[in-house]
Protein backbone atom coordinates (compact mmCIF):
# COMPACT_ATOMS: atom_id res chain seq x y z
CA UNK A 1 0.00 0.00 0.00
CA UNK A 2 2.65 2.40 0.60
CA UNK A 3 3.71 1.79 -2.96
CA UNK A 4 0.40 3.71 -4.40
CA UNK A 5 0.80 6.73 -1.84
CA UNK A 6 4.46 7.12 -3.21
CA UNK A 7 3.28 6.88 -6.67
CA UNK A 8 0.93 9.47 -6.56
CA UNK A 9 2.63 12.89 -5.58
CA UNK A 10 5.63 11.68 -7.77
CA UNK A 11 2.91 12.20 -10.62
CA UNK A 12 1.19 15.44 -9.20
CA UNK A 13 4.69 17.43 -8.32
CA UNK A 14 6.06 16.30 -11.54
CA UNK A 15 3.07 18.41 -12.90
CA UNK A 16 3.69 21.06 -10.78
CA UNK A 17 7.07 21.57 -11.61
CA UNK A 18 6.21 21.82 -15.18
CA UNK A 19 3.96 24.64 -14.64
CA UNK A 20 6.14 26.48 -12.28
CA UNK A 21 8.67 26.09 -14.84
CA UNK A 22 6.25 27.48 -17.94
CA UNK A 23 5.40 30.00 -15.59
CA UNK A 24 9.02 31.83 -15.52
CA UNK A 25 9.10 31.62 -19.20
CA UNK A 26 9.79 35.22 -20.54
CA UNK A 27 7.70 34.39 -23.67
CA UNK A 28 3.82 35.22 -22.50
CA UNK A 29 2.45 32.59 -24.86
CA UNK A 30 -0.03 29.92 -23.26
CA UNK A 31 -0.90 26.73 -23.68
CA UNK A 32 -4.42 25.50 -24.86
CA UNK A 33 -6.06 23.74 -21.89
CA UNK A 34 -7.05 20.01 -22.35
CA UNK A 35 -9.34 18.86 -20.48
CA UNK A 36 -9.45 15.54 -19.18
CA UNK A 37 -11.51 12.55 -20.67
CA UNK A 38 -14.48 11.42 -18.59
CA UNK A 39 -14.69 7.54 -18.09
CA UNK A 40 -18.17 6.11 -16.87
CA UNK A 41 -17.21 2.64 -16.14
CA UNK A 42 -13.85 0.89 -16.03
CA UNK A 43 -14.46 -3.14 -15.93
CA UNK A 44 -11.79 -5.33 -15.49
CA UNK A 45 -12.15 -8.89 -16.17
CA UNK A 46 -9.84 -11.35 -14.80
CA UNK A 47 -8.97 -14.71 -15.14
CA UNK A 48 -6.63 -17.44 -14.25
CA UNK A 49 -6.29 -21.06 -12.87
CA UNK A 50 -6.69 -20.68 -9.43
CA UNK A 51 -9.47 -19.28 -7.40
CA UNK A 52 -7.52 -18.00 -4.08
CA UNK A 53 -4.98 -16.49 -6.77
CA UNK A 54 -8.04 -14.78 -7.90
CA UNK A 55 -10.26 -14.06 -4.98
CA UNK A 56 -6.63 -12.24 -3.32
CA UNK A 57 -5.74 -10.18 -6.47
CA UNK A 58 -9.64 -9.02 -6.61
CA UNK A 59 -9.36 -7.77 -3.09
CA UNK A 60 -6.49 -5.99 -3.79
CA UNK A 61 -7.59 -4.47 -6.73
CA UNK A 62 -10.72 -3.22 -5.17
CA UNK A 63 -8.81 -1.77 -1.75
CA UNK A 64 -6.37 0.29 -4.62
CA UNK A 65 -9.55 1.78 -6.02
CA UNK A 66 -10.87 2.73 -2.80
CA UNK A 67 -7.90 4.11 -2.10
CA UNK A 68 -8.30 6.36 -5.21
CA UNK A 69 -11.93 7.39 -3.73
CA UNK A 70 -13.64 5.41 -6.73
CA UNK A 71 -16.93 3.38 -6.27
CA UNK A 72 -16.04 0.01 -6.51
CA UNK A 73 -17.37 -3.16 -7.26
CA UNK A 74 -16.87 -7.14 -8.10
CA UNK A 75 -18.00 -10.42 -8.25
CA UNK A 76 -17.06 -13.59 -9.56
CA UNK A 77 -18.79 -16.74 -11.25
CA UNK A 78 -19.56 -19.28 -9.23
CA UNK A 79 -18.28 -22.56 -11.61
CA UNK A 80 -15.13 -22.38 -13.84
CA UNK A 81 -15.17 -23.20 -17.21
CA UNK A 82 -14.10 -26.91 -17.96
CA UNK A 83 -12.03 -27.42 -21.25
CA UNK A 84 -11.37 -31.24 -21.59
CA UNK A 85 -8.90 -32.57 -24.27
CA UNK A 86 -9.38 -36.52 -24.91
CA UNK A 87 -6.09 -37.40 -26.41
CA UNK A 88 -5.17 -41.32 -27.47
CA UNK A 89 -1.73 -42.17 -25.43
CA UNK A 90 0.44 -42.84 -28.36
CA UNK A 91 0.56 -42.41 -31.38
CA UNK A 92 0.64 -46.26 -32.17
CA UNK A 93 -1.83 -47.82 -29.62
CA UNK A 94 -5.12 -48.86 -29.92
CA UNK A 95 -8.33 -45.95 -29.79
CA UNK A 96 -9.47 -47.66 -26.65
CA UNK A 97 -6.14 -46.27 -24.42
CA UNK A 98 -6.85 -42.74 -24.07
CA UNK A 99 -5.96 -39.54 -21.78
CA UNK A 100 -7.66 -36.75 -20.60
CA UNK A 101 -6.64 -33.79 -19.89
CA UNK A 102 -8.64 -30.72 -18.18
CA UNK A 103 -8.19 -27.17 -17.77
CA UNK A 104 -10.08 -24.73 -15.16
CA UNK A 105 -10.66 -21.51 -15.66
CA UNK A 106 -11.89 -19.12 -13.01
CA UNK A 107 -13.21 -15.86 -13.92
CA UNK A 108 -13.59 -12.63 -11.77
CA UNK A 109 -14.29 -9.03 -12.91
CA UNK A 110 -14.11 -5.59 -11.47
CA UNK A 111 -15.98 -2.26 -12.06
CA UNK A 112 -14.86 0.98 -10.91
CA UNK A 113 -17.33 4.00 -11.52
CA UNK A 114 -17.12 8.03 -12.93
CA UNK A 115 -13.34 8.40 -13.05
CA UNK A 116 -11.25 10.53 -14.98
CA UNK A 117 -9.09 9.72 -17.92
CA UNK A 118 -6.10 10.49 -15.89
CA UNK A 119 -7.08 8.30 -12.65
CA UNK A 120 -8.15 5.48 -15.03
CA UNK A 121 -4.53 5.48 -16.45
CA UNK A 122 -3.10 5.41 -13.29
CA UNK A 123 -5.21 3.25 -11.61
CA UNK A 124 -4.41 0.32 -14.58
CA UNK A 125 -0.74 1.00 -14.27
CA UNK A 126 -0.80 0.19 -10.93
CA UNK A 127 -3.01 -2.86 -11.19
CA UNK A 128 -1.22 -3.98 -14.31
CA UNK A 129 2.56 -3.92 -12.32
CA UNK A 130 1.06 -6.07 -9.33
CA UNK A 131 -0.61 -8.46 -11.87
CA UNK A 132 0.80 -11.99 -10.48
CA UNK A 133 1.53 -14.72 -12.19
CA UNK A 134 -0.67 -17.11 -14.34
CA UNK A 135 -3.70 -14.77 -14.28
CA UNK A 136 -4.84 -12.47 -17.27
CA UNK A 137 -6.33 -9.01 -17.51
CA UNK A 138 -8.50 -7.56 -19.58
CA UNK A 139 -9.75 -3.25 -19.07
CA UNK A 140 -12.88 -1.89 -20.71
CA UNK A 141 -13.02 1.48 -20.53
CA UNK A 142 -16.62 2.77 -21.05
CA UNK A 143 -16.22 7.46 -22.04
CA UNK A 144 -18.73 9.46 -21.33
CA UNK A 145 -18.63 12.02 -24.86
CA UNK A 146 -20.61 15.01 -25.91
CA UNK A 147 -23.58 14.84 -28.34
CA UNK A 148 -22.80 15.74 -31.88
CA UNK A 149 -24.37 18.86 -32.70
CA UNK A 150 -26.49 17.49 -35.86
CA UNK A 151 -27.99 15.19 -33.27
CA UNK A 152 -29.11 17.99 -30.83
Amino acid sequence: MNTLRLLVPRIISRRASTLSHNNNATSQIEAPVVSDKLIKTLELEVRGNEPAVIKSFCKFAVTAGNHFGLETKSWSLKKPVHERYTVLKSVHIYKKHRVQYETRTYYAFLQYHKLTGSTADTLLEYVERNLPEGVALKATKVEVQEMPEHLH
